[in-house]
């Protein structure tokens, strides 16, 4: 019973000392609320008032159609621009997509010819470059085919696609985009306060303090750890209640308590790692440099961005060591379909023991840093 307590009174003054640090509690704040509701709202729908510009070379009723046909909300209103105007244009930004219709294109479109119209894209705008390209290409030939017919048709196909979306019935990206803003969020915030806290210790100069104490480096690492990770859950849980299902009211098929459950052995991983760092780091600047390498693969290649398919073998293998991958598929799995844990067993397992494993590093190399200071 001495050990639990010692354990609950050194997470308790991790607590207070973190309530102390206002740019950590900032920190916190905006990464479950605002840095959520940005990257769910900031992915667009579709393509939103994108600049385009028209060169007519040809005058003609059928070009003038086709310009006309380029307006809001998808684009803004064209600029009507000569063929000398497009290099300036686009090396300043003022433009994204530049449309060429050359000299005798009408004339040569009811001859039968196959005359070109040339697009120049900015490829710098990446969303807008691959969504526009594709809307200019549809809408064009929409208005020559048109043009052509002398009427407006629509073409019956001979085969009939039934398109069914599940999960996300309607394709709307901020569904996705909060729910794997939230475990990103999980994976830094974990890893930034648990580190912090023992270079804070060091910093200030209480290590030594807690070296004269009848306490062990495994009751330290364990109360840091239960410590950081509640500031954690406790910050998920509202985020997903208030932000995600409130604020930006995304439907949450599965069940929340599974999911903290889930949350909570990803935590004992990443909260071990953030220490394992700390002791490697001497300074918060080079813990910061060890965040940025650590966890930019644990994010990027945890299956959340891109699929785990289209991954090379390789990395596949490697990412199945890390806890960020066995967390994404677990919660996709909860919050998406609404899995229970018949389904999600597997993860959980995974992430304990890899929880485990981190920790047990983690604390020998604590004590190997302790009995160096020493």
């Amino acid at each position: 019973m001495s050990r639990v307590s010692n354990i609950y009174r050194l997470g308790v003054k991790e607590l207070w000392s973190l309530i102390r640090d206002l740019t950590m509690i900032v920190l916190i704040v905006y990464s479950f609320t605002a840095a959520i509701y940005f990257t769910a709202t900031s992915m667009p729908d579709s393509l939103h008032n994108a600049p385009i510009a028209i060169v007519d070379e040809d005058q003609s009723p059928l070009s003038e159609r086709i310009a006309l046909a380029f307006y809001p909300p998808h684009f803004m209103a064209p600029n009507m621009i000569t063929l000398t105007e497009i290099d300036p244009g686009m090396d300043s930004g003022l433009f994204t997509f530049a449309l060429d219709i050359p000299p005798n294109f009408e004339r040569d479109v009811l001859a039968g010819r196959s005359p070109l119209i040339q697009l120049n894209v900015d490829a710098t705008r990446m969303s807008q470059a691959f969504t526009g390209s594709a809307y200019i290409q549809q809408i064009t030939l929409g208005q020559i085919n048109e043009f052509v017919q002398r009427y407006r048709s629509s073409v019956v196909p001979p085969v009939d696609l039934a398109l069914r979306a599940r999960f996300n019935p309607a394709l709307t990206p901020a569904w996705f985009g909060s729910i794997m803003e939230i475990i990103n969020q999980v994976t830094m915030l974990s890893i930034i306060l648990a580190g912090a806290a023992l270079i804070r210790e060091r910093e200030h100069g209480t290590v030594e303090h807690l070296l004269v104490m009848p306490v062990t480096p495994g009751e330290i690492m364990l109360a840091k750890v239960w410590s950081m990770g509640l500031v954690v859950l406790a910050a998920v849980t509202f985020s997903l209640v208030f932000i995600v299902q409130g604020l930006l009211r995304v439907p949450v098929e599965g069940s929340v308590i599974l999911f903290l459950l889930c949350a909570g052995l990803h935590l004992f991983a990443t909260t071990s790692l953030g220490i394992f760092m700390a002791t490697v780091a001497r300074s918060m600047p080079q813990f910061g440099l060890l965040i940025v390498l650590v966890l930019l693969p644990l994010q990027m290649l945890s299956g959340g961005s891109t699929p785990r398919e289209s991954m090379p073998q390789f990395a596949q293998i490697v990412m199945l060591a890390a806890p960020t991958t066995h967390f994404v598929s677990a919660s996709q799995a909860i919050l998406y379909r609404g899995a229970g844990l018949g389904v999600v067993w597997p993860q959980l397992l995974a992430l304990l023991g890899i929880g485990t494993v981190f920790f047990l590093i983690a604390l020998a190399r604590f004590r190997k840093t302790i009995a160096l200071m020493t």
